[in-house]
């Protein structure tokens, strides 16, 4: 019930908001045995993908490496194509390429996941021409609910924190995936099988 300031209901809603931090007592999976090999090139799950794919004309073209554990290296220049005030990153573009490079880790686990919550700080403006170096980590897992953080860093490895960003993965089944495209896109791909990286009959569907 409210008590006509709307206090109430925002407490109902927050206290149902999914953190991205681990719980206490979560624990820290296991690397996939198929996992791709450390400092190697994790794919690209969807060649025409705004965040990853090589294909997209302007998207970000974000490349990432597998790292020797839960984590990974990589990143993207920023262009004029993904501007939001003069000369500078767009803040939702931004927070593109975390979501994008956070979900790049269930390469990790070999599990297909979708983002339940993703929260971005923004530290310091990113321009274009920059070079955004980003690093991810899992940082737990409880059951389907797969935590993750990032940093992303200006112009080098060593640069000055730009972005920080954390999010909740759910693992959710592969036709998940396919039950929700347009039919006549699924058409498209059956013909260009190619643009699926993440068709795998190894990937792991465990909830």
């Amino acid at each position: 019930m409210s008590d006509g300031t709307g206090l109430s209901s925002n407490l109902e809603y927050m206290s149902r908001v999914a953190s991205t931090v681990a719980p206490e007592g979560a624990l820290i999976p296991p690397r996939h045995e198929l996992a791709p090999a450390p400092g190697t090139q994790i794919p690209s799950h969807f060649g025409h993908c705004f965040g990853c794919g090589a294909l997209h004309p302007t998207g970000l073209h974000l490349v990432a490496f597998a790292g020797d554990g839960l984590d990974l290296t990589g990143g993207f220049t920023v262009t004029e194509d993904h501007q939001g005030a003069p000369g500078l990153a767009h803040g939702g573009l931004l927070s593109l390429a975390f979501d994008e490079a956070l979900g790049k880790l269930m390469w990790m686990l070999r599990a297909p996941a979708v983002t339940a919550r993703l929260e971005t700080d923004f530290i310091k403006p990113v321009p274009i021409g920059t070079r955004l170096h980003i690093t991810a980590r899992i940082t737990g897992q409880v059951r389907r609910k797969v935590y993750t953080s990032a940093e992303g860093r200006l112009g080098s490895p060593d640069g000055e924190i730009a972005v920080k960003a954390s999010a909740l993965f759910v693992i959710v089944p592969m036709r998940h995936f396919f039950d929700n495209a347009p039919t006549e896109y699924l058409t498209y791909l059956k013909a260009h099988p190619e643009l699926l990286a993440f068709v795998d009959p190894n990937f792991e569907i465990n909830p």
